[in-house]
């Protein structure tokens, strides 16, 4: 997507396929935590809990992991989430790998931080589907193992089992969720044999052609913004082509729907491009199966520009190099019920 306000933010000018670390960030090993909720050994163990446990849903079924599968890529792999009952939603759910490198969330920015982020999918009647938060907590105080978790999470508190601390616990769960040391990554701090001749090249051809103007940053993401405050891009861009017949982008009015400005019409948070190789489909709408499809789509519809198939080959390529290490995540021993069940 282009912005004419990103162009004097992110100047590259590259001449060849030897790129200089100067230009393009690595991604940090460590993401940021809020003045309010440092992230804490014992925080981020409640946090994984809570992060796996589907009993905080109305069947008992769907937990976060099953629409952001942390064994995976972060989502789910499916064009849209499927919720509690089957219910589907009408937009993919993006990948929790590299969330804490945004600076709001959900696809339309609803979310100012990963704290209000956490809350949304438990009451949504198409995820998780509780009747309400406190529905949900209740749930929570009737597991006795519980309680210790949240005493150690959150030291000297009178009654730390609530709703806020519950979602600061899964914030920073979360906010450990990064995927460094890529390729990319790699030869950007100096290892010029990290990359390919062709990912090289296609890291040429991605700024060339104008995709950072908005994927730039070391998150691909947009440029750094204050927690709270979205980077938002028109999609489509361009709607003359038969792409939106095809795949049906401006069905969903973006933005749009939260805040009922009228600019705000097909705007969409500009999402990551970490590990995008394991996060098909694509898009709001996850309507495009394949990554170099995706690729055309966004060379059509956000640059005007009909890309050659070495040029789509050598981006899709690039695009690869971005997938980082993941970090070892072992499964949590959820705490039991003994005897008794609390889901309904």
């Amino acid at each position: 997507m282009r912005n004419t306000m990103i162009s004097s933010l992110l100047v590259l000018g590259l001449a060849s396929t030897q790129v200089f670390a100067a230009d393009w960030q690595a991604l940090p090993k460590q993401a940021p935590s809020p003045k309010d909720n440092p992230t804490t050994a014992a925080k981020v163990e409640l946090g994984k809990h809570l992060f796996f446990d589907p009993r905080f849903s109305a069947t008992g079924t769907v937990s976060c992991n099953s629409c952001h599968n942390i064994m995976a890529g972060g989502d789910d792999n499916r064009p849209v989430g499927m919720g509690v009952h089957g219910k589907t939603g009408g937009r993919s759910s993006p990948t929790v790998w590299n969330s804490a490198f945004n600076s709001v969330q959900f696809w339309d920015g609803r979310a100012p931080s990963l704290e209000e982020q956490a809350k949304g999918p438990v009451v949504a009647d198409v995820e998780m589907g509780m009747a309400d938060l406190e529905s949900a907590m209740n749930r929570v105080r009737a597991i006795p193992g519980y309680r210790p978790m949240f005493e150690k999470a959150f030291p000297g508190e009178k009654d730390p089992v609530t709703i806020p601390n519950a979602a600061k616990a899964v914030a920073a769960f979360e906010r450990i969720l990064i995927t460094p040391n890529s390729a990319y990554d790699k030869y950007v701090s100096g290892n010029k044999k990290a990359l390919t001749a062709q990912q090289a090249q296609g890291m040429k051809t991605f700024d060339e052609v104008g995709c950072t103007s908005c994927h730039s940053g070391a998150a691909f993401n947009g440029p750094s913004m204050a927690e709270g405050q979205g980077f938002f891009m028109k999609f489509p861009t361009f709607t003359d082509s038969t792409y939106d017949a095809k795949y049906k982008f401006t069905a969903d009015v973006g933005r749009y729907n939260v805040t009922k400005v009228e600019s705000d019409k097909h705007l969409f948070k500009v999402p990551t491009l970490r590990n995008v190789t394991l996060t098909a489909p694509y898009f709001h709408n996850g309507a495009v199966k394949t990554l170099d499809e995706a690729v055309r789509v966004m060379g059509k519809m956000q640059l005007n520009n009909n890309l050659s198939d070495k040029q789509v080959g050598d981006i899709v390529a690039f695009l690869d190099s971005l997938t980082g290490e993941f970090p070892k995540i072992d499964l949590p021993r959820l705490p039991a019920t003994p005897g008794t069940t609390i889901v309904e």
